[in-house]
């Protein structure tokens, strides 16, 4: 709940930010009447848009469970970036079309100069600002966070793609660069947008989060119990901000459900001293059988059935299987 309320106020802020900014671009634009400058500035419109529609998004995703949310409410991030990726597109083919229409009737240049210095100071704030959300976003598991940090960012670099654009006319008294520089951020735009959607379909659908796999795998194998004689069946699901993890754990079957609860709880304990206390988790308990032992690494087990031959590692490949693990030759 604190990680909600922290994205919600960075969000607040990105928000904020964005609408300063675009005002201070249409100031830029006023002056020079380049189209680039407008460019920058209609992508502006859409940063205040995806801010706004992102600050909602985290308000929905900081509400707690109920009955008709068993899992809460963190999908909202997804379909808000997705959202926002759209509206980066529609930004970008914007742009293309007023580059376009440009070649035929070129826009007349004036004060540039001083437009450049206003769009530089606007790239450093948001330069800035992109960061520091992006960070947050990664800490706490924000998707709508890292989008608006990720649009931050992008704002920024095609901004300094203006200011050069600029500048170069300003060198060689050439306003075919103008255009010719709005183009290229037209279709940077574009793709910026289509990895914002193609990131948050991938949230909706549940799709597997290698790296975050790689990750839970790697600490887990780094801590690992010897009394957590197997693991297979592992799942992440990412909701918003919260992760929900599924696998089923082998203990000793000889265990007693004291014992065995004890042993489940320090498996989760691990994995949230890793990525905070927003993962919640659903563990199966698997008695171990014969074919375990040869895997087995309690040294002074009294049930053995086989001597112990290998320590499994476990990867990517055996621990997503929905098979218990033994030894073959």
């Amino acid at each position: 709940m604190h990680n909600s309320k922290q994205n919600l106020r960075i969000q607040f802020f990105i928000t904020t930010l964005s609408i300063i900014l675009f005002g201070l671009k249409f100031v830029a634009y006023y002056l020079t009447h380049s189209l680039s400058v407008l460019s920058d500035a209609l992508e502006s419109i859409v940063n205040v848009l995806a801010g706004g529609i992102g600050l909602y998004s985290l308000y929905v995703a900081s509400k707690p469970k109920d009955k008709d949310h068993p899992y809460g409410h963190g999908k909202a991030e997804f379909i808000s970036a997705a959202f926002e990726g759209s509206l980066i597109i529609t930004a970008g083919l914007i742009i293309i079309v007023e580059t376009i229409t440009s070649f035929f009737s070129p826009n007349e240049l004036h004060a540039l100069d001083n437009g450049v210095w206003i769009l530089l100071s606007t790239a450093m704030i948001n330069l800035v600002a992109g960061f520091i959300a992006k960070k947050m976003g990664k800490k706490n598991n924000s998707l709508a966070l890292v989008s608006s940090g990720q649009h931050l960012i992008i704002d920024s670099f095609t901004t300094f793609g203006v200011i050069i654009g600029i500048s170069i006319v300003l060198i060689t008294n050439y306003n075919g660069i103008d255009s010719f520089i709005a183009l290229l951020m037209g279709i940077w735009i574009i793709y910026n947008g289509y990895k914002i959607i193609r990131e948050s379909i991938a949230g909706i659908m549940d799709e597997a989060d290698m790296a975050l796999l790689e990750n839970v795998i790697a600490e887990i194998n780094a801590n690992r119990n010897k009394n957590w004689v197997d693991l297979h069946n592992l799942r992440v699901i990412k909701y918003g901000p919260l992760l929900h993890i599924d696998c089923h754990l082998t203990m000793p079957w000889y265990f007693n459900v004291h014992e065995a609860h004890t042993h489940m709880d320090q498996f989760a304990n691990l994995i949230k001293s890793k990525f905070g206390d927003s993962v919640e988790f659903f563990i199966h308990i698997d008695g171990c059988m014969p074919f375990s032992c040869e895997i087995c690494t309690i040294e002074a087990c009294e049930k053995r059935q086989a001597p112990f031959k290998e320590k499994l590692a476990w990867t990517m490949e055996n621990v997503l299987a929905n098979t218990k693990h033994h030894l073959h030759y």
